[in-house]
């Protein structure tokens, strides 16, 4: 797998900004093929950072369903995994530079 399709996007919430703050820990939509040796090395070669710990989660696919004119529609959202990265004292992403 290529490194540039490993990343997906980061995650960008209150939670994961704490995290950030307090325990230098930075979250991403990853492909689901992606393991965590791959996840590491992609995060520490588009940041140019040390990257000490790679946690990762499969979030499940939720059923949804809406209501219009002809009825209920349900279907179901994809399912998808996180990685949540934590970074070497001292060192941080830029999340917010190029948006």
């Amino acid at each position: 797998m290529k490194l540039s399709d490993v990343l997906i996007r980061p995650v960008l919430s209150e939670k994961v900004n704490r995290q950030t703050e307090k325990q230098n820990r930075y979250t991403f939509v990853v492909d689901r093929k992606a393991n965590k040796l791959e996840i590491k090395k992609a995060v520490e070669e588009f940041y140019g950072i040390q990257v000490e710990n790679v946690n990762t989660l499969v979030m499940p696919s939720k059923a949804k369903s809406r209501n219009t004119k002809s009825g209920i529609v349900s279907g179901r959202k994809p399912a998808k995994k996180k990685a949540i990265v934590t970074v070497a004292e001292g060192e941080t992403i830029d999340l917010y530079g190029n948006v």
